[in-house]
């Protein structure tokens, strides 16, 4: 039996049958689609997706050294905050982010990104140390040997 079948032999989107309805189930199957019918849909369905992407501007392809600049720009937001801690005086690291980002001349987003990364690696110490301990002299260390090697690769592999 089927319950809650409507007019048309459907219940919930699902064609019913049961013994009482079984010759009229029949009747009430969905058409096939030919082929050509099936080839149309497609061909409009790609055509659609097509001409919805004409009105979106192209965005702009980052390059290889991408995953790699913007680990360095956090390696550098890092160092920018336990440089005064560890090493009152040293090297300002801020200073060397602002002339790295004007040496790849980025567009707009990539600044973003790049600017973003380098205030993420300084915000993750700064929420550690609050002066410098063994710790955060080990961490320093640690960082610039990664801000090095992370440079000398992004050289090395895409440097003209």
């Amino acid at each position: 039996m089927a319950a809650a079948v409507g007019p048309e032999g459907l219940s919930r989107g699902f064609l019913v049958a049961s013994r009482a309805t079984a010759p009229l189930a029949s009747a009430l199957e969905f058409p096939r689609a030919s082929p050509t019918h099936v080839g149309m849909k497609k061909l409009r369905f790609v055509l659609a997706l097509c001409l919805a992407g004409l009105g979106t501007p192209a965005l702009a392809v980052d390059p290889l050294y991408e995953p790699q600049l913007e680990h360095l720009s956090q390696l550098m937001g890092s160092l920018y905050f336990l440089t005064p801690l560890c090493q009152p005086g040293g090297k300002d690291w801020r200073i060397e982010m602002s002339e790295l980002i004007a040496s790849d001349n980025p567009d707009n987003d990539r600044r973003q990104r790049l600017a973003g990364a380098f205030n993420d690696g300084y915000q993750a110490y700064a929420r550690l140390y609050r002066e410098c301990t063994a710790s955060a002299h080990t961490a320093m260390t640690r960082l610039i040997t990664d801000a090095e090697k992370t440079a000398r690769d992004i050289h090395a592999h895409y440097a003209e």
